[in-house]
């Protein structure tokens, strides 16, 4: 049976809670915690480790930060893997990059229905106000966990039926490339940090407030025609974003 009784040192200057925090943190880092493992309640800690409920939830909270731990609403808290890496240098889908990780990557539609194109999606998309655009609505999935919510629009002019695709089971652009022969080549991405609000947290599985990080996407085919702008909110204890970069010529 697992003994959660960490062998802190007597480091007068470091409060408890981050001494726990250590403790804990040397475990997961050695493999003895492993990945997906449930830690115990914060009652269950408090009472084994002789310390309040509320240094427990320090020492949690700054594991959490750590990316070490993540939280599931109703669930406790779990042993997190190492955060996936997701390009932004290069355009590559969703599914392509957890494939890519080793990991079944899914897709959960919340909704995917016509609109009229308003003022920012058309000018974003390059068409006239008012003109009928898809918006597709996806909770995205990576070995079945909840991991980035899309929002992405699309001219109904250039793809009038994608609502017909398996757009759960296929990626997005593999559909653009395979049924209407369309190639995408760059895309103009935009990183902003944010914070889960209710709706967003509870159908990501993360707390309110958690850190999220919001990309905004305007992609290109290889003609220089703009074919999807897209909003999509990546987890932040799942994910960070790396770009490559030359030093610029002096």
């Amino acid at each position: 049976m697992t003994s959660w009784v960490p062998e802190w040192e007597d480091v007068k200057e470091q409060p408890i809670y981050l001494q726990i925090a250590d403790s804990l943190a040397k475990r997961i880092l050695l493999g003895e915690l492993a990945v997906g493992e449930r830690l115990p309640s914060e009652r269950q800690l408090a009472e084994e480790l002789g310390v309040s409920r509320m240094t427990v939830r320090q020492a949690l909270l700054a594991l959490r930060r750590s990316g070490l731990v993540q939280s599931r609403r109703g669930q406790g808290s779990f042993v997190s893997g190492p955060k996936l890496e997701q390009p932004v240098d290069v355009l590559i889908g969703f599914s392509d990059n957890i494939l890519a990780k080793g990991m079944k990557p899914g897709a959960r539609v919340l909704s995917a229905e016509q609109r009229l194109a308003s003022q920012s999606v058309a000018r974003s998309l390059g068409l006239p106000v008012g003109e009928p655009v898809w918006r597709l609505h996806r909770l995205r999935l990576a070995d079945n966990m909840p991991a980035a919510l899309e929002i992405s629009y699309f001219p109904v002019r250039l793809f009038p039926d994608l609502n017909r695709h398996d757009l759960e089971g296929r990626s997005v652009y593999a559909i653009l490339a395979e049924e209407y022969g369309v190639r995408l080549a760059w895309a103009r991405q935009c990183l902003e940090p944010t914070v889960a609000r209710p709706e967003e947290a509870s159908l990501l599985g993360i707390p309110v407030g958690a850190p999220l990080m919001l990309v905004e996407r305007t992609t290109f085919d290889e003609t220089e025609r703009i074919v999807e702008f897209a909003k999509d909110l990546y987890r932040g204890d799942c994910f960070r974003f790396v770009s490559c970069s030359k030093v610029a010529a002096r």
